[in-house]
């Protein structure tokens, strides 16, 4: 019995290690789309900023 327990103890330890780690990769995942989506919109106002700047500039 008591090797039971240590197995169930020792699954429980490396499931809730798993669990962590797997909310760490999600986190980081929607991190670097939410960073990726405001770098695109800074460029595309850049861009669009350096458009009007040039039409003026005609």
């Amino acid at each position: 019995m008591d090797n039971f327990v240590a197995f169930f103890n020792t699954f429980l330890s490396y499931l809730l290690m798993y669990i962590i780690f797997g909310a760490c990769v999600v986190a980081a995942i929607f991190a670097g789309i939410a960073a990726r989506k405001r770098k695109n919109v800074a460029a595309a106002a850049a861009s669009a900023s350096e458009q009007s700047d040039e039409e003026v500039q005609k």
